[in-house]
């Protein structure tokens, strides 16, 4: 591959980096607030998600490295460079929460996607860490879309745009 390309890659990579800093971040910030009947099984069902998700991370960054980039993990690069709102919901309902992850988990989902196309012809490796990542992070957004569908399978967050209306819903 050449540098040029490397650049690209790694750049792409820290968008990545970004988001999924900020996921797991999201995901333990769940954990501490949801309340109600399903308090138990949300909240036990995020740390092994937490953990995962932060795997992810040091693989992506371990990755930025490989190809000669600097990956930047503080606080402040998630704030300055994210395409994003923070996380918006605070102590409430595991329901609510997690129709609210559910948005969280497309977006996240969808840029992972992105990345995936872009890297294909230039960075096959690259390529296959993300596509792994994929699969783990749609297992895990189907885990929190089981708790937000009925039995027809329709989803009772379906067409909301933000994480609150999305929280409404649920």
């Amino acid at each position: 591959m050449s540098t040029e390309d490397g650049t690209k890659v790694a750049a792409l990579l820290q968008d990545r980096l970004n988001a999924l800093n900020d996921l797991h971040l999201t995901l333990k910030h769940i954990h501490w607030n949801v309340v109600g009947p399903n308090f138990i099984s949300v909240h036990e069902m995020l740390d092994p998600q937490v953990e995962a998700v932060r795997g992810f991370a040091d693989e992506v960054a371990e990755r930025i490295a490989t190809l000669g980039g600097s990956a930047k993990g503080t606080p402040g690069t998630i704030v300055n460079e994210r395409k994003w709102d923070d996380y918006s919901i605070g102590r409430a309902p595991a329901i609510d929460h997690l129709g609210a992850l559910d948005l969280v988990y497309t977006g996240v989902i969808s840029d992972h996607r992105n990345a995936i196309e872009e890297t294909g012809d230039v960075d096959p490796v690259t390529e296959d860490l993300l596509i792994g990542q994929s699969g783990q992070l749609e297992l895990f957004h189907w885990f929190v879309r089981a708790h937000l569908e009925n039995a027809g399978g329709q989803l009772s967050t379906a067409g909301a745009s933000s994480e609150k209306e999305a929280a409404d819903k649920a």
